[in-house]
C-alpha cells in the first residue's frame, strides 16, 4: 500500500485558525455535557439519604473496570421541550452506551433519575428507540437500569403512541434470541411496568423497587381498595407472589452484581471463533493534528486524505481508481488491524464519482469488508454537464449500493452532509451501524446561503409572472432570515439533539471510536442467535 504523505503545514495560520475553531466548537459540546452530569452532584444528598447510587455510579459499577464504554447521544433533546440548552440540559433523561459486562459486549440504558426523576422526554424516547435499533442490528444483550417517573405528561402526545414501540422492541429482541435484563432500582410503574414485564431477567432492589400498573391512590379511587406500594409492586411481592422478579437485591450495588453474574452465566459468544486481524500499527502522524485539518470556513476545501493519514494503520492507503475522479476518494486500508474499505469526499459527487463509489461498495460487499464513510460533501454535482452525463442515473447507482450493502457500515460526518450527498455517503437514512459527527458537521438539504439565493430567484420569478412590484428590501430581509434559519438548523448541535447521529466526538478520538464501532458490528455479523416465536414468557 502507498504511504500517505502529509502536506499539512502545522505552523501555518490556516492550521492554527482551523485548530482554534475546532477546539472552540468541541468545548461547547463538552460544557453542555458537563451540565448534564452536574445534575447528579446536586441530587447526591437525596440519593445518599435513600442509600442509593447515582445513575452514573450504577453504570460504572455495572461495567468491567477499565473497559471501554462508548456513550451515545449525550445531548439528545438539546434546546427542545424542557431542555433550555443552558441550565436545564438533560441529555434525554437517560444514559445509553455500549460497554463490557463480565467480558460481554452489551448495550446499557439507564434512567437518569437525577434529572426530573428519570421522567421520559420525547427525545429521550427517541434515544431509547435508537438504542434498541442498535441492539437488534449488533445482536447485543440489553441491560436496563430503571428508576423513572414515567412519561413527562406535558408531552404525552409526543410520547404515548411511539412509546409502545419500546415494549414491542423488547418482545422482538427477546424473540430474536437477544437477552433482555432489567434491574429495577426505583419506580417503574404504569406503562413502565411492562419494561420489566417484557424482560427475560428481572432484578428488583428491595424497599426501593415499585412495579405496578396503578399505584395506591388510583387503586383506591377505582376499586375502593386500600393497598400500599409493597403489596402492589414491591420486590418481595414480585419475587414470591406474582413471579415478575427472578432476583431480589439488598441494594443498588447488590443488584448490579447480580446483573453481572447473570450475564456471565449466559456463556454469550463462547462458541464464536476468534476474529483474524492483522497486527495493529499506529498512524505515522499525530491524532492531535486532526484538529487543524477541517477549515473553520466550511466553504474552504481540504484533502480528506490528510484525515485518512491520521486514522489508518501505518498511514497506508491503497487508492481505488485514483486517477478516475479525484473528488470521490475510495480505497483499502487497515484500521487497528482490521481491513476496511474507505470512502471520502474531496468535493461534490460527480457522475463519475458515483459509479466509482458504487463499484467500490459492491466490491467491498463481495469481499465482506466493512465500509467507513468520511463525509464532507455539498451533494451531487448539478448543472447541464452533470445532468447530461447522467447525474441522476449514476447517483442512483451509488445510492442503491449504499442502501443494499450488508457489511458493517460506520459513518463519520467531518464537515458538510448536504443534499442527496448525505444519502450517497451513508447518512442516517441509510442505516449505518453507527454514525458519529465532528463538531464541524453541517447537516441540511443545502447551505443557508444557497437556500436564500434559491428563494430570492423563485420569489422574483413569481412576482414577475404576476406583474407585481417587488420590494427589494423586504426580499433581502426574507432571504436573510432563511439563511440564518438554515445555518442554525445545519449545526452539529441541532442534529445531535434530534438523534440524527450517535454523538459528537472529539476528532482526536476518531480512530478509537471507529475501531470500537467496527469491532461491535463485525462481532454481530459472526454471531448466531437462537430465535423463537414470541420471546421468553415469564412463569
Amino acid at each position: 500500500m502507498t504511504v500517505l504523505r502529509t502536506r499539512l503545514d502545522l505552523r501555518s495560520d490556516a492550521f492554527e485558525e482551523n485548530r482554534a475553531s475546532m477546539l472552540e466548537q468541541l468545548q461547547v459540546v463538552r460544557d453542555l455535557e458537563a451540565v448534564v452530569r452536574g445534575h447528579a452532584e446536586r441530587a447526591r444528598p437525596r440519593f445518599d439519604k435513600r442509600g442509593q447510587l447515582l445513575p452514573r455510579e450504577r453504570v460504572d459499577r455495572l461495567l468491567d473496570p477499565g473497559s471501554p464504554f462508548v456513550e451515545l447521544s449525550t445531548l439528545a433533546g438539546l434546546r427542545m421541550h424542557d431542555d433550555d440548552g443552558k441550565k436545564q440540559v438533560a441529555g434525554g433523561g437517560n444514559i445509553v452506551g455500549i460497554g463490557f459486562v463480565s467480558g460481554v459486549r452489551v448495550l446499557v440504558n439507564a434512567s437518569d433519575a437525577a434529572i426530573k426523576g428519570g421522567s421520559v422526554t420525547p427525545m429521550g424516547l427517541r434515544k431509547s428507540l435508537r438504542a434498541q435499533e442498535i441492539a437488534l442490528r449488533e445482536k447485543l444483550p440489553c441491560i436496563n437500569l430503571v428508576e423513572s417517573g414515567g412519561a413527562n405528561l406535558l408531552y404525552q402526545s409526543e410520547i404515548f403512541v411511539d412509546g409502545g414501540r419500546v415494549f414491542a422492541n423488547l418482545a422482538r429482541l427477546s424473540a430474536a434470541g437477544i437477552p433482555q435484563l432489567t434491574v429495577v432500582h426505583g419506580s417503574s410503574t404504569a406503562g413502565g411496568a411492562y419494561l420489566p414485564g417484557l424482560s427475560d431477567y428481572v432484578v428488583m432492589v428491595e424497599d426501593r423497587a415499585k412495579v405496578f400498573l396503578a399505584g395506591p391512590p388510583l387503586v383506591k379511587a377505582a376499586l375502593g381498595e386500600d393497598a400500599n406500594d409493597e403489596e402492589l409492586g414491591g420486590a418481595h411481592m414480585h419475587a414470591t407472589v406474582s413471579g415478575t422478579a427472578e432476583y431480589v437485591a439488598s441494594d443498588d450495588a447488590h443488584g448490579l452484581e447480580l446483573a453481572r453474574e447473570i450475564i456471565a452465566s449466559l456463556g454469550w459468544d463462547l462458541d464464536q471463533s476468534p476474529e483474524r486481524l492483522r497486527p495493529s500499527r499506529p498512524p505515522r502522524y499525530d491524532a492531535e493534528e486532526l484538529l487543524g485539518i477541517v477549515p473553520a470556513d466550511p466553504r474552504t476545501p481540504y484533502d480528506v486524505r490528510e484525515v485518512l493519514a491520521r486514522l489508518v494503520d501505518g498511514s497506508e492507503f491503497l487508492a481505488f481508481k485514483a486517477d478516475y475522479d479525484g473528488q470521490t476518494v475510495c480505497g483499502h486500508a487497515t484500521l487497528d488491524g482490521r481491513p476496511v474499505g474507505i470512502l471520502g469526499n474531496n468535493g461534490p459527487i460527480t457522475p463519475q464519482g458515483s459509479v466509482k463509489a458504487a463499484q467500490f461498495i459492491q466490491l467491498c460487499e463481495q469481499a465482506g469488508l466493512p465500509l467507513v464513510f468520511l463525509m464532507n460533501t455539498t451533494g451531487y454535482m448539478v448543472g447541464k454537464a452533470a445532468e447530461q452525463a447522467g447525474a441522476v442515473k449514476h447517483g442512483s447507482k451509488m445510492i442503491q449500493a449504499v442502501a443494499n450493502a450488508t457489511v458493517p457500515k460506520v459513518t463519520i460526518v467531518l464537515g458538510g452532509a448536504y443534499g442527496a450527498g448525505n444519502y450517497g455517503m451513508c447518512g442516517r437514512g441509510y442505516d449505518p451501524d453507527f454514525l458519529f459527527a465532528w463538531p464541524s458537521a453541517k447537516v441540511a438539504v443545502m447551505g443557508g446561503e444557497q437556500a436564500a439565493m434559491v428563494m430570492k430567484i423563485i420569489t422574483r420569478a413569481s412576482f414577475a409572472r404576476k406583474g407585481m412590484p417587488l420590494d427589494d428590501a423586504a426580499l433581502e430581509a426574507m432571504s436573510g432570515e432563511i439563511r440564518k434559519k438554515l445555518d442554525r438548523e445545519a449545526s452539529a448541535l441541532f442534529a445531535t439533539a434530534r438523534v440524527w447521529d450517535d454523538g459528537i466526538i472529539d476528532p482526536r478520538d476518531t480512530r478509537q471510536i471507529l475501531s470500537f464501532a467496527l469491532a461491535t458490528a463485525c462481532s454481530a455479523r459472526r454471531r448466531t442467535l437462537r430465535p423463537n416465536s414470541f420471546g421468553v414468557a415469564r412463569g
